[in-house]
């Protein structure tokens, strides 16, 4: 498994995400047109939190992809047509028009975007989840496995079989003798461009590297509340907490789970399973110091949320002592790194 940012160098890693279009909805909502099916260059600037001029930028490098996934420009009668059909009203002499498809393709191009990092990340999240499902027709995995390197194959196959068939061909022959030497070199130049393939592959999975935690924040995002908050009391018994209660829902108090460290300090826990672009407020923070503190009297705090803290949020949060576990550590969390104040 590569790093997102290698969607960013590989078109055909590109291409075999781009039917994943419901992740633009997962990371952030994307308004549509009254159309139902397409936004303009100001709609998918906003949905990426950047100018106009970087999407007008983009489009100019990658114009060729981006219009075989739905781009397209519209001008004359074909937007005087749209323009009736999808009820638009606008002056404008042409209007560029994006397709889901054609967003989810800007995500995988754009660099500079908070957003569009986290829509890669999301795609890479669910490709490997998909991979590593267990699968039963040996068939299929021998198969899949098969195909792994088969680029390298087929070089060996030119360069050790191919490649000497030619040269005793060619020692032999008397009429075709050129037309064989230009065969060899053609079957050469193939060789080459495999090995030189190959090797651009490898270096890009030496220098990006593979996730580290890939595939578990696309789990969580999954879970609906309930299930958010059990997975942390989860990972509370993991660390050693004993006394776990899960209290989520009318009544609570302010809390969604109690514990007990193993040293004998109290635990609570706000859980917030918010989407990724959707920070946690300082208002929110307020509310739980009065339920940790007041209520709880809890020697450790935490507030756990699946996305980031505004600055105003962690500023409370740091004067008055309550843990952060944002998104990132959450993600390490999960993955069985304990949380240095359960220690």
């Amino acid at each position: 498994m590569i790093n997102e940012a290698v969607l960013l160098e590989s078109k055909t890693l590109r291409d075999s995400a781009l039917e994943r279009t419901e992740v633009l909805d997962r990371v952030k909502a994307l308004s549509l047109l009254p159309d139902g099916m397409h936004v303009t260059t100001a709609m998918v600037a906003a949905y990426f939190g950047v100018g106009l001029e970087a999407i007008k930028s983009l489009v100019k490098d990658h114009k060729t992809e981006l219009e075989t996934n739905g781009y397209h420009l519209l001008e004359g009668e074909e937007l005087r047509s749209f323009k009736d059909l999808s009820g638009i009203q606008s002056r404008t002499r042409s209007l560029a028009i994006y397709s889901r498809r054609a967003v989810l393709n800007v995500a995988m191009l754009l660099r500079d975007s908070e957003v569009a990092r986290q829509v890669r990340t999301y795609l890479l999240d669910m490709e490997y989840a998909a991979r590593t499902q267990p699968v039963d027709n040996s068939v299929h995995t021998a198969a899949a496995s098969l195909d792994d390197r088969i680029d390298q194959r087929i070089t060996h196959i030119l360069g050790k079989a191919v490649v000497p068939m030619f040269n005793a061909l060619i020692e032999t022959s008397g009429e075709h003798r050129q037309e064989l030497i230009a065969l060899r070199e053609d079957v050469q130049r193939v060789e080459q461009r495999l090995c030189d393939h190959d090797t651009r592959i490898t270096d890009l999975e030496r220098t990006r590297g593979p996730r580290q935690y890939t595939g578990i924040m696309a789990s969580i995002d999954a879970m609906n509340w309930r299930e958010f908050e059990d997975h942390i009391a989860v990972l509370l018994r993991r660390d050693g907490c004993t006394e776990v209660v899960v209290h989520g829902g009318p009544g609570d108090r302010g809390v969604d789970v109690t514990a007990c460290t193993a040293d004998g300090r109290t635990v609570v826990a706000q859980c917030k399973s918010f989407a990724p672009y959707r920070p946690v407020w300082s208002g929110e923070l307020q509310k739980f110091l009065g339920a940790s503190h007041v209520q709880h009297a809890a020697d450790v705090a935490l507030f756990v949320a699946t996305t980031s803290f505004t600055p105003d949020a962690r500023a409370i949060a740091e004067s008055y002592g309550v843990t952060l576990v944002d998104r990132a550590h959450l993600e390490k969390w999960s993955a069985g790194v304990p949380l240095p104040v359960l220690r």
